[in-house]
């Protein structure tokens, strides 16, 4: 099979899944080009509740395919970018779980997703220091903003691999599964996920991202809604809530 993304929608939850396995999942140029599309129809699809982004086997993403960098570095680069932000901008929540190495362009994806759970044998690195390549500035703040200036310069410094303690302590990964456990617990959590408010999550979203120009908006999105009242009604009631927001407009 070619190198592509694969994707499927079960239960509300997309899964995007990085398939190349002959070079550990590495992202040719046509799979960083292929993500934007792909999450603007997974965004748009009303059936889908949250996003997990995994790869084939047992590597999450082993990088950008190095021979996609002979001809034009900056383009591969700027390719990667726009995935990326694509993946940061995504409404609804995503979750990136990760299996084996996830490095380079692959923590490039799994920092821009909202939650990172991994099983405890992952590595994690950003190696553009051992290819002498700049780092683009979106991407190192949005690594910084994640597990902070230091651990940020230690990772982009050194280009050398963290192991999952280690991610987990500098708040890289939120969840260590032991070997074989990541599914299971992905798949629970996810269940979660789409149990609640899709108001909620939104506005959480957006303001956690730091853009916090939309309070307004937010405000009379949930007068107008019956996501609280509803809340509130099955919390008194026992029961599970049936929350019927579906989008901001």
């Amino acid at each position: 099979m070619e190198p592509q993304l694969l994707h499927r929608v079960t239960e509300s939850v997309a899964t995007v899944v990085i398939h190349h396995p002959a070079k550990r999942n590495a992202m040719t140029a046509a799979m960083w080009r292929a993500l934007p599309p792909l999450l603007d129809t997974l965004a748009a699809d009303p059936d889908v509740r949250a996003l997990v982004l995994t790869g084939e086997g047992d590597t999450f993403c082993a990088g950008a395919d190095i021979s996609t960098l002979k001809g034009s570095p900056a383009e591969a680069q700027g390719l990667a970018v726009l995935a990326e932000e694509a993946l940061a901008a995504f409404p609804k929540p995503t979750l990136a779980a990760v299996r084996g190495h996830c490095v380079g362009g692959g923590s490039q994806l799994a920092a821009a997703c909202d939650l990172r759970f991994a099983e405890e044998d992952a590595l994690f690195g950003v190696t553009p220091a051992k290819l002498g390549i700049v780092y683009p500035s979106s991407s190192t703040r949005r690594l910084a903003s994640l597990i902070g200036p230091a651990a940020t310069k230690y990772l982009l410094f050194s280009g050398e691999l963290i192991d999952t303690a280690r991610a987990l302590r500098t708040g890289l990964v939120d969840e260590v599964l032991p070997a074989g456990g990541l599914g299971k617990r992905v798949a629970e959590f996810t269940r979660v996920l789409v149990s609640r408010s899709r108001l909620t999550q939104a506005a959480a979203k957006e303001f956690a991202d730091g853009r916090t120009d939309r309070d307004a908006h937010w405000a009379e999105q949930a007068r107008a809604a019956d996501d609280t009242a509803e809340g509130v009604a099955a919390f008194l009631e026992r029961r599970q809530p049936r929350f019927t927001w579906t989008t901001s407009g």
